[in-house]
């Protein structure tokens, strides 16, 4: 019998003590042993739950307890998640974890202290919540150079773009009713300026890598900037507007970066709506292949976690490579990837329409009807250096949106 502990008991927590129990039959064939919950860390009491009994609020209980061989880390952030997955390493205790910040910070110091003590730490719902993703790339997709990662990574931020395309509502008002649902944070910083994304990409790309690729140095734009028209331009140009967190690698080096874009129809992420993730993967020999489902949720994000205690408990004193070395993997200035650009202006289209073509030759013209006071041009593909050179000249641009 593997016995296992969770740390935190909120949403996620709950979810994989709700997985284990309720899915025991299952989970006892496909590892060939029972998997139990022995204990739960939370500083509150849980009166009235089932798994009061098995509540403890002292974590030197858990990691000095020899029967307890995995433990999973749901508590977020990071302190204490940091030392008490440090201690359970260090103690021959796999962990499993959904905690994209620790991850992104400490990964591949706690991968290497895993390696250590011939134990493992498992990231799978860290990334994309219930997709399995993290374990193609140690598994199915190693014989693979990748090359390109397109995500989209955050659930909060999809569910705000598909509304405001879906109903022309304004970022603030579609805002407020996610908050409502439950889909927002009270403060949604993370999610809406893709500082969450841009988590989960760094975790992406330094697997890719092999080295770390530091959060700090992806550069992110959020979504606050973008406006119901601009999904009127979009929709006449047969294109949507998700936030993407981008892997790429190029004769210029190594990119990674997470800003709204606008793609076309063909792509498989445009049909991704509302809460649900998408990744789109890139690799030298499969080509494109696609990983699709619930980026959040409390039992999609536990059910992950529990396949990464699987995979734990049938791998006992075996430690399962994961190449992701500590050494800062160096990332190209993102102003020298190439792309196209969508770019607003005020004005009149017939006035200022040659001016533009001076600076911009190939850009094509889109204007919205009953509209004369703004319009809008896509430009050739270029760095984007050589853009914000260009766009200097023009004095009236509103706005920006990377295609």
């Amino acid at each position: 019998m593997a016995q296992v502990a969770v740390l935190g008991y909120g949403t996620v927590g709950s979810g994989v003590v709700e997985v284990i129990e309720k899915n025991s039959d299952v989970i006892s064939k496909r590892v060939g042993e029972d998997i139990t919950v022995k204990y739960v860390l939370d500083l509150r009491d849980f009166p009235g739950d089932p798994i009061q009994d098995r509540v403890v609020h002292d974590y030197d209980t858990i990691v000095n307890d020899k029967d307890i061989s995995i433990i999973c880390e749901t508590m977020g952030g990071i302190n204490p998640a940091y030392e008490f997955t440090k201690k359970a390493l260090m103690a021959g205790k796999s962990v499993c974890t959904s905690n994209k910040e620790l991850v992104a910070a400490h990964g591949p110091e706690l991968i290497s202290i895993a390696k250590a003590n011939k134990c493992n730490y498992f990231f799978e719902a860290s990334v994309g919540g219930g997709i399995p993703i993290i374990r193609p790339f140690n598994e199915a997709l190693t014989a693979e150079k990748i090359d390109c990662i397109m995500g989209i990574l955050n659930g909060t931020t999809n569910y705000i773009l598909s509304k405001m395309e879906n109903e022309g509502a304004a970022f603030d008002t579609v805002l407020k009713e996610a908050q409502e649902k439950g889909y927002a944070e009270r403060n949604p910083e993370a999610d809406v300026e893709g500082y969450d994304a841009g988590r989960k990409i760094a975790i992406l790309a330094s697997l890719v890598y092999g080295e770390t690729v530091k959060f700090e140095d992806v550069f992110t734009e959020g979504i606050t900037k973008i406006a119901p028209v601009d999904f009127e331009y979009a929709k006449k140009l047969g294109l949507t507007i998700k936030l993407i967190g981008l892997e790429k690698e190029t004769s210029e080096g190594r990119f990674a970066v997470v800003t709204p874009r606008l793609i076309g129809s063909e792509s498989p992420l445009a049909g991704v709506k509302d809460v649900f993730n998408g990744i789109l993967v890139h690799s030298n020999m499969l080509d494109y292949s696609m990983y699709y489902g619930r980026g959040a949720g409390k039992l999609p994000t536990a059910s992950a976690v529990v396949g990464d205690v699987i995979a734990a408990a049938k791998n006992p004193g075996n430690h399962l490579t994961c190449v992701w070395e500590e050494k800062a993997c160096s990332l190209a200035d993102y102003k020298k990837l190439a792309q196209k650009y969508f770019v607003r202006v005020a004005g009149n289209m017939a006035e200022l329409k040659a001016d533009i073509e001076k600076v911009f030759a190939g850009a094509s013209f889109v204007q919205l009807d009953n509209v004369t006071d703004e319009f809008a041009f896509v430009t050739e593909e270029m760095t984007e250096l050589e853009y914000d050179k260009k766009a200097a000249s023009i004095n009236n641009i509103k706005s920006m949106i990377r295609m």
